[in-house]
């Protein structure tokens, strides 16, 4: 259950013949507190205060949420995220929101079986037309997890420790959602300030399917009186709490080589063939030089001028490069001040090599010559950069660079994700409302960050609603979201509750 049972009430309350749940109890007690408070500094004290009395409530809901195992990569436990769906479908019923579920079709797997997609929530809490409209995305699937994968603990049992809580989804999203809904909870004591609209997916750890769609078809309807958008899901760029205004897109790429029907045995065809391994190593190793540069011509062209105002954002920004060399394990990064590192992160491309599939990869050794082998890339584009340019790019200069080693083989380049960068205005009004929100709960200015990874999500709601989407988001940047001990820490999480309180408050003003 969603809210533990037991016997309470406000000072001077007649005994009834039933005990009421402790948090609907100390809601309505807070309520009576909270009428005679006439200034926003009491109210808003009040609301805080209530917060930090219910931590334990709040991390017991997390641990009853990460037990889930709502990984949305495996087929046979896509019935568990669809059961995440309806424990939040629950809780937000609860809180008095109205809930859709959803459909957005089905997934075909490589085996021929159908099953159907988890549904989508679709939920509005107040619909008061003087008041603003808030719409927050979320996402309840979570990257798979295995103990025997490195995790000091069961990564579905939370584990709480050393100011930390444990557990897969802590961060990414769960963590950040039930932050979110607890927030809205406490702040409808009062009375929302604000209507909040909810969009939470089970489907975004395995590429959003059908999510785009759904916008798309509901633009008119569901988001037509959506004033702002805030997503959920982003980890601050140090221990300042970050409002995140833009994202890198991504450029993924096959390209794959053939030299022969079968594989090979080295003994018997090595220095009579032409080897498909060889033609794909020359090929990755024409795509970025040692300082980190793309070499494909043009990549650079579309890419958005620096302005002094965003030199300004980056000199302001709490970042240690040190601490940040030291987290990733490197010896050496590839540049060395603060602004040069983060801007190559975030609002520069990059190109990263990933893998090649069809190469012998096990321990041992197998001295095969693999017939076909696939080398897997991405370009993370940056505004305004266009997929569509860049996989021309991409295309063109591979295939005059293996026309040039005059080849016999077969070669072919594939773009098999072209999602799109992402950028908002720092003067719209909800980013006004963040940064006076952060300073009511941590007391210090935002940094105001960009990612560079890709949220699409973001731009799908930019793109098709044409409303300003800010990303406002609670998890550290060492909370390891899709890696082994994935980690909230007990602070972000409850200090979290507040800023999504208090950000509400901000918000309620057009």
């Amino acid at each position: 259950t969603l809210f533990r049972s037991a016997a309470g009430g406000c000072a001077g309350d007649t005994p009834g013949p039933a005990a009421p749940p402790t948090m609907i109890t100390s809601l309505a007690c807070m309520a009576l507190l909270m009428l005679t408070a006439t200034a926003s500094p009491a109210a808003q004290d009040q609301l805080f205060s209530y917060i930090d009395t219910h931590q334990e409530d709040y991390v017991k809901r997390l641990k009853d949420w990460v037990a889930i195992e709502s990984d949305s990569s495996e087929p046979s436990k896509r019935h568990l995220v669809t059961d995440m769906m309806h424990v939040a479908k629950e809780m937000i019923e609860q809180m008095g929101g109205r809930v859709e579920m959803a459909r957005i079709g089905d997934q075909e797997l490589p085996s021929g079986q159908v099953i159907p997609l988890p549904p989508v929530i679709l939920a509005e809490i107040g619909s008061d037309p003087t008041k603003s409209t808030i719409c927050f995305y979320g996402h309840l699937d979570v990257q798979p997890a295995k103990k025997e994968d490195g995790w000091a603990t069961d990564p579905y049992t939370l584990v709480d420790k050393n100011g930390n809580l444990y557990g897969r989804g802590t961060s990414d999203d769960k963590g950040q959602v039930l932050a979110l809904l607890n927030a809205i909870e406490a702040s409808a004591i009062d009375g929302l300030p604000v209507n909040v609209k909810l969009v939470l997916e089970g489907m975004e750890e395995a590429g959003s399917s059908g999510l785009d769609k759904l916008v798309e078809e509901r633009a008119g309807t569901f988001f037509a009186n959506v004033d702002y958008f805030v997503v959920t899901d982003t980890a601050w760029a140090s221990n300042t709490p970050g409002i995140t205004y833009a994202a890198r897109g991504n450029c993924y790429f096959f390209v794959e080589v053939l030299c022969a029907k079968k594989d090979l045995h080295s003994g018997n065809f090595g220095g009579a063939v032409h080897e498909a391994m060889s033609d794909l190593i020359y090929l990755l190793n024409t795509l970025v030089n040692s300082s980190g540069h793309i070499l494909i011509p043009g990549i650079y062209d579309d890419v958005a001028a620096l302005t002094e105002e965003e030199k300004e954002l980056y000199a302001n920004l709490t970042f240690d490069v040190d601490v940040f060399k030291a987290n990733v394990g490197a010896k050496k990064l590839l540049y060395d001040t603060k602004e040069d590192v983060l801007m190559h992160r975030w609002r520069y491309p990059s190109l990263s090599i990933h893998g090649i599939e069809g190469a012998f990869s096990g321990s041992g050794s197998k001295t095969v010559i693999p017939a076909k082998v696939t080398g897997k890339f991405s370009i993370r584009q940056v505004p305004n950069m266009e997929p569509s340019v860049v996989e021309k790019q991409v295309t063109d200069y591979l295939q005059k660079k293996f026309a040039e080693r005059d080849s016999p083989n077969e070669v072919k380049v594939t773009m098999v994700i072209g999602a799109k960068p992402w950028i908002s205005d720092l003067k719209e009004p909800q980013y006004v409302a963040a940064q006076k929100a952060v300073r009511r709960v941590f007391h210090v200015d935002a940094d105001m960050i960009r990612v560079g990874g890709t949220i699409p999500v973001a731009n799908t709601f930019q793109v098709v609603t044409r409303k300003s989407v800010m990303l406002l988001g609670i998890g550290g940047p060492d909370d390891a979201s899709h890696g082994q001990n994935e980690k909230i820490s007990r602070h972000n999480y409850i200090q979290g509750i507040k800023l999504y309180a208090a950000f509400l408050q901000e918000g309620a003003s057009r």
